[in-house]
């Protein structure tokens, strides 16, 4: 996590966890617990919760000592958030902590409208629900956007520059993630450069190598992988992709 984006974090989770000695006193100095929601593997990401403890010991936090972490991994499989959010709230935590896609705040945000509520994704917060507005999110969910899924279009102009006799651009899209829909965003930039573009879905690991067959075989001379937790960390990594090698794919 880069030191501006993580700084900007550690300042969130600080907030929320400012009001917790006021709320262990009132319980007898209950240890707080903060609740962990992952959409990812848990292995996919070690720099991310490195970064969390190394942020909440900056704020006088130390996990197993005056802090408790309760981590949930849905592992790719995004239909299993809905229930390992209600997990975190029946314990229940303190406040929840979720990432690794925008599915893991909304499922966190259906679970809950009291528990504090931190996210960390690419997609617009207002756009799908989280917060009212930027400036006056509301409610109980405030967090990071890193506004990601605006950039689409500006990609596949990208794209197009490295490779200006593209006539057809694939995308990656995970049609389990609500972000799909930024799909209409990419066919009207395409229709503006005159460049057909071709939505290849995947949502899960296997699905990823058959995706880039059907890239493939739809002729694309270069692809734009949308953001997504699966493709992003390491089960999209782990992917070779036939376009490796070639001038035609961006690196």
């Amino acid at each position: 996590m880069p030191d501006m984006k993580r700084r900007a974090f550690i300042s969130l989770i600080g907030g929320a966890a400012a009001a917790w000695p006021i709320a262990a006193q009132a319980q007898q100095a209950r240890t707080p617990v903060l609740g962990f929601l992952g959409s990812a593997a848990e292995a996919d990401y070690k720099t991310t919760t490195t970064a969390l403890r190394r942020g909440l010991n900056e704020a006088g936090y130390v996990e197993k000592k005056n802090l408790l972490i309760d981590y949930r991994w849905a592992d790719f499989q995004y239909e299993r958030l809905p229930a390992l959010a209600a997990e975190l709230v029946k314990r229940p935590v303190d406040a929840i902590f979720a990432t690794g896609s925008v599915v893991s705040a909304l499922a966190a945000k259906s679970a809950t409208a009291t528990i504090p509520i931190v996210f960390a994704n690419g997609s617009d917060p207002v756009q799908y629900g989280l917060v009212a507005s930027l400036n006056r999110p509301g409610g109980n969910v405030t967090g990071i956007s890193f506004i990601n899924s605006q950039l689409g279009p500006k990609r596949i102009q990208l794209l197009r520059l490295l490779n200006p006799k593209a006539a057809v651009i694939a995308v990656l899209v995970n049609p389990k993630n609500p972000n799909a829909a930024d799909a209409k965003t990419f066919e009207a930039a395409g229709r503006t450069l005159g460049v057909e573009i071709v939505i290849v879905n995947a949502s899960t690991e296997p699905e990823i190598k058959e995706a880039f067959n059907r890239a493939v075989g739809q002729h694309a001379d270069a692809l734009l992988i949308h953001i997504d937790a699966l493709f992003n960390d390491g089960a999209g990594q782990s992917q070779s992709s036939p376009w490796l090698g070639s001038t035609d794919y961006p690196r």
